[in-house]
This record gives structure tokens, sequence and C-alpha cells, in this order.
């Protein structure tokens, strides 16, 4: 909304970058990410493909690829003062995007290139050695052989995953790599306009993530799905909400105007990945509450064309991966970085400070009066 001498509240549709990264376009339903339809990319990419691809503009030949890898994994350790701080901050009981939020500022500044390899590779490290600290246990090693989504879940659990659990998260984080101009990546992209470092970049990203008109809220997307249990219960209980004006979340998005394609992707990939090894009831019974949903807010919300969203198929997925719901946002923050990462290094080519104005509302032409005759 364009409002007094230019203003346009929220920066809302003002174009302030150019990007290779990815394109979104909310009316036909489509995410491009670096060239490729995400459908074309998610289910088949490796995340080291998906962080390559978004620094580079290109996929990793199979030689390219593994010395990513080895990069990667030589930087998932983290150093005693993080531990330190993780430890303490688990001791209080503190929020884990908190946690991340901390700890990633401490990794060791560098070259811009490093620092990006050191984020990418130690936020999955930080959410699991703090997830195991809040637990009461101990953190598990990264380990150099697995690749960066199996590691994740292995030092989540101390357990290798299953092909399929890994591949179902390596679907997750590459599908929420990059998703346009967001609030963390412009909050990314401005702080490294100033000359900023990439670490403090990303940090002040994850600070936007955190707040729920961002981050979204995959938890109560599946929480309603659990609230309902039985299918034969959904109408009920969903029209009981739309008749209070409540939200089904995990539909509807302010971009998108028909379905989210993010979620057609993880869709897929939370079928295979309960057809292999899940709760199936769970699953039928998510698919019997999205189609109860879509039909009644088709019916008490004409022509508003509320689609399911990301949030509502993440919230499977995270679930079936056996993730916690407080992990969900971190986990997110995972697989983002990679495009946060990728827009630092664009902004840092333009080299161009983003620095908007702003409308002054305030008094003017007042005088100073001296305390005593106040």
């Amino acid at each position: 909304m364009e409002d007094r001498a230019g203003l346009v509240a929220g920066l809302e549709g003002v174009v302030a970058a150019e990007t290779r990264l990815s394109r979104v376009d909310g009316e036909e339903g489509e995410l491009i990410v670096a060239g490729y339809p995400v459908e074309e990319l998610a289910g088949r990419a490796s995340f080291e493909e998906t962080v390559y691809l978004l620094w580079y503009d290109v996929l990793p030949d199979p030689e390219q690829l593994a010395s990513f890898r080895e990069e990667l994994a030589c930087r998932r350790a983290l150093s005693g003062a993080t531990m330190d701080l993780l430890r303490a901050v688990a001791a209080e009981r503190v929020p884990a995007m908190d946690a991340l939020r901390m700890a990633a500022g401490t990794v060791r500044p560098g070259a811009p290139h490093d620092e990006a390899l050191a984020l990418v590779a130690s936020l999955p490290t930080i959410v699991a050695a703090y997830r195991r600290m809040q637990e009461g246990e101990e953190p598990v090693e990264p380990d150099p052989e697995l690749g960066h989504a199996a590691n994740y879940l292995y030092m989540l659990t101390g357990e290798a995953p299953g092909e399929e659990f890994a591949r179902a998260l390596e679907t997750y984080l590459t599908t929420v790599s990059d998703h346009g101009m967001n609030a963390s990546t412009f909050a990314a992209r401005v702080i490294v306009s100033t000359r900023s470092d990439i670490v403090s970049a990303v940090v002040g990203a994850i600070g936007a993530l955190k707040g729920p008109l961002h981050g979204g809220a995959p938890g109560p997307a599946l929480d309603v799905v659990f609230e309902i249990g039985e299918a034969s219960r959904a109408e009920a209980y969903l029209r009981e909400k739309l008749g209070r004006g409540e939200r089904l979340m995990g539909f509807g998005h302010r971009i998108y105007r028909v379905r989210d394609p993010r979620a057609d992707v993880l869709a897929a990939a939370a079928k295979r990945l309960y057809d292999t090894d899940g709760d199936r009831r769970l699953y039928e019974l998510a698919l019997e509450v999205e189609q109860t949903a879509l039909r009644l807010l088709a019916e008490h919300k004409p022509g508003r064309n509320l689609q399911t969203n990301v949030e509502f198929y993440t919230a499977l997925l995270l679930h079936g991966l056996e993730l916690p719901t407080e992990l969900f946002t971190p986990t997110f923050a995972i697989g983002r970085v990679a495009g946060w990462t990728g827009h630092c290094f664009e902004q840092q080519g333009s080299d161009r400070i983003i620095r908007p104005q702003s409308v002054y509302l305030g008094e003017e032409n007042r005088r100073w009066v001296p305390v005593e005759e106040r």
C-alpha cells in the first residue's frame, strides 16, 4: 500500500535487488530455484548439491561434489567456546531458536567463503548438540562419512538413519533452501550490504526467522490433526473453528494464490516416508483432515482459493522423521542458510548499501525547556 510521500508500508511490492537464486510466482504457484522448478530439484538433489548450485549457479560434477562435501564435513565440529555457551543456555532451558541465534554468532570470522562454509556446516551440529544437552545427554560428534542430512539425524539420535529418512530430510532442506526476498533474506542482505560479515548477516536472518510472522507455525498445523484424532471428527471440529473465525493452520499463504508448490514436493516425500517407515494411520488421518479443510474453506471463504501450504506437510514430514516440534524452525534454518549465504554473496557483489527512507511524523519547532520549569 502506498501512502503519504511515496511510503510503501512494509515495502510490499518494492523491488530491492536482482537475484538468480530463486523466483516465486504466487499467481501460478511456481517456485524456481537457480533455474530448476522446485519439483525437479528437491526430490533428486543432495543438500550439498543444492548449496553448491545456489552459490556457484551450476550443479557440481563428481569431483567438485566430493571436494565440497569434504569442505563442509571438516567444519562441522564446534569450538570449545560454542559448546560452553550451549551448555550454559541449556541449563537455563533457553528456546532452541535463541540458542541457535547465540551459537551461530560464535562462528569464527574469516573470509566470506570460509564463513559461509562454517555456517552451513555447523548449524546442524549446534541444533543437535543443544537438543541432546536439553535432554541431559552428551552431544554426538559429527561423522565425516555421512552426508549433511544424514549426519544431522545421526547427531540427534546417535544412530545412522535409514536411506529413506535421510532422503526425506534432504528433500525438505532443498525445498526450503531459498524463497525469494523474504524477511530473513532481506535482513541478511541489509546487514551484509554495510560490508559487515556473513556471520553477522546470518545471525540477523535467524533473528528475523524467530518471529512468528515469518517462521510460520508448522507445529500447530499438525496439532490440529492430533486433536481431531479420528477422521469422523474432522468436519465438526473444523466447522467449529471456522465458525469462531479462527484460522486453519497449514492452509492459505500470503504469496501463493494457488497451491504452494513446496507442499506438493513435501507431500510426495511424506508419502514415501510413511509408506516405508512411519505411523500410517497418522498419515491417512492427515490426508482426511486436509481434504475436509479444503472443502470447508471453499464453502466458508468462496473465492479465496485457500490451499494447503508448506507448513502442513512440513509438520507431517518432520514428525515422521521423529523431530520434536521445537526443532521444526531450527531445522528450517539449517536448510535456509544455503539461501541466506547465497544472497550475501550476491549482495557483496553489488557492493551497495541498502538504505531506504522514512517519513517523519513527529512534532516540529519544539523549544527547549529547562528541567526545573517542566
